[in-house]
């Protein structure tokens, strides 16, 4: 077996400084607990805050510390972020306390090519999330978690010197793990006066005395653990997965009056959705965001308790920048009510599908990708409503053959129209005239091609000589008649003759006479419907 240990030293600290505005993420940081400092950022601690000390102490010593207040709701939420990028890779992951991420990759490292592609792969992974991670790899679980907690390696992937521990079998695990201090190991942690009084500082001192007298003095705990790690008793584990549902919350660290400070904060949860994304092998098909307001600053009782963006993706993706573009546009449309203090983004539509392949040259495939990212881009900053599609309706009147309906809107029955064919804003001018949908049965064969865009209204058109006439020339009858006689069953009674006429000029026209009496024999019969080309 070979395990690798991701452990995050600061991973409380990073959680909470995730949610703060760039500016003051450069600040010195640090977090309290009952009054205390639990931990401190880089540039806390060279103006001297350590952990342990009071906080008017650590005012005192960095006047401009910004402090927060622990929570291990938040810490958890990010170390599942970490244990959603682990399953990506193994389906063997489990935990180490509170800040240590196992896996099991012996049976994933021919997939992704070697120990060290598994590793770089990995870090990549982890590197959105923002967390300072130490890993260490050894052949048992405990024994790697205790390495990356002890001499984790930041940074290559080839850790074979001290600090940089890659340890591949149980005899050198063993040699590292004896020469490892013993308050390494929780156990030995609450005996680490008496350990210390004792003169035993290393595991290999420990292991020099009687097992009973240890057993008898320091408990079984102690032993256990460090039999565990060395890998001469049995460490079953149970396994994490990745829920079916993402379900993420985020509370910030000051309100926000504006969609800008929100969209800074969502970056976060929009990482960690497409992390737990990976982990299910999905792609993302639509979001919901939800902004909870401070109750204390809403206007009135009408104001609402909380702000909902539904976001859709007319193809599931699993891009961090196209997710960000669509919640970008439709946050600028969003007035906020009253100030937001917490997000909650929560994700249960997703498709299993593998990632598309990349392409060396453009492809068609590749073409109406970026088509469809465009409008979508555009019905998220214009609203739904805005952006239509025409999509063909199963009626032979041409009038009728098509409807304008919101983009990405699929109805049973009905054929979609391609994406090429959608227009931002309302077609006042404008009725598809494609072929209606097959539904159930096979689609209407057209004897002759129609025009794809109709005229609004019919035009009519002047008849001398028994021929129609268009802009004082007559028209030349090229094809036709298709005769189309439908809407008995409602106010729209048509009986028409189609032809396909030739202008003066060269064009193509579609023409039709209408075939029912009409009482004035002034009225004209010929009109034109739509052109070609």
């Amino acid at each position: 077996m070979l395990w690798l240990a991701i452990h995050l030293p600061q991973l409380s600290l990073e959680a909470w400084a995730a949610t703060l505005p760039p500016p003051q993420q450069a600040q010195p940081l640090a977090l309290l607990e009952a009054h205390r400092i639990l931990a401190a950022s880089a540039a806390a601690t060279a103006d001297g805050v350590q952990p342990g000390m009071k906080r008017a102490t650590a005012l005192a010593l960095s006047p401009g510390l910004l402090l927060g207040q622990a929570d291990a709701r938040r810490d958890q939420e990010a170390l599942q972020a970490v244990v959603h990028a682990a399953l990506a890779f193994t389906p063997a992951v489990t935990l180490e306390g509170s800040a240590t991420v196992l896996l099991e990759v012996a049976t994933s490292l021919r997939f992704f090519g070697g120990t060290q592609a598994l590793l770089a792969r990995l870090r990549r992974a982890l590197a959105p999330l923002g967390h300072r991670t130490r890993i260490a790899r050894a052949p048992t679980a405990l024994g790697a978690a205790l390495l990356a907690r002890w001499r984790g390696d930041a940074g290559d992937a080839d850790a074979t010197t001290a600090g940089r521990p890659a340890v591949q079998d149980l005899a050198a695990l063993q040699r590292q793990l004896d020469a490892a201090p013993i308050t390494l190991f929780d156990a030995a942690r609450a005996h680490a006066p008496a350990l210390q009084a004792m003169g035993l500082q290393r595991v290999a001192d420990l292991l020099r005395l009687p097992r009973a007298g240890l057993a008898r003095r320091f408990g079984e705990g102690l032993l256990g653990e460090i039999d565990r790690a060395r890998g001469t008793r049995a460490d079953p584990r149970q396994w994490l997965c990745a829920p079916e549902a993402f379900d993420a919350r985020l509370e910030l660290a000051a309100r926000a009056d504006r969609t800008e400070q929100v969209l800074h904060a969502c970056a976060l949860l929009l990482v960690r959705l497409l992390t737990w994304a990976q982990a299910r092998q999905a792609r993302v098909q639509a979001f919901e965001l939800r902004m909870q307001h401070e109750l204390r600053h809403r206007a009135d009782a009408s104001t609402p308790a909380a702000t909902e963006l539904r976001i859709e993706l007319a193809v599931p993706a699993a891009d961090l920048a196209q997710l960000q573009t669509l919640l970008r546009e439709r946050l600028a449309r969003v007035q906020l009510a009253a100030p937001t203090l917490e997000l909650r983004l929560h994700c249960h539509e997703w498709v299993q599908q593998p990632p598309p392949n990349a392409e060396l040259f453009p492809t068609r495939q590749g073409e109406r990708s970026g088509l469809v990212r465009l409008l979508e881009r555009l019905r998220a900053r214009l609203g739904d409503a805005q952006v239509l599609q025409l999509q063909a309706v199963a009626d032979h009147r041409p009038e009728r053959s098509g409807a304008a309906v919101p983009w990405g809107t699929r109805a049973a029955g009905t054929a979609t129209a391609a994406a090429g064919q959608c227009l931002a804003g309302h077609p006042a001018a404008a009725s598809c005239a494609g072929p209606p949908a097959a539904s159930g049965a096979a689609a209407l064969q057209r004897p002759w091609p129609r025009p794809t865009w109709l005229l609004p209204e019919p035009q009519p058109l002047p008849e001398h000589q028994a021929k129609p006439w268009f802009e004082g020339r007559p028209l030349q009858l090229l094809a036709g008649p298709e005769r189309i006689e439908c809407g008995w069953w409602d106010d729209g009674l048509a009986a028409r003759d189609y032809f396909i006429a030739q202008a003066a000029d060269g064009s193509l026209l579609w023409i039709y006479r209408a075939r029912l009496p009409v009482a004035d024999p002034a009225q004209p019969l010929w009109f034109l419907q739509g052109r070609f080309g």
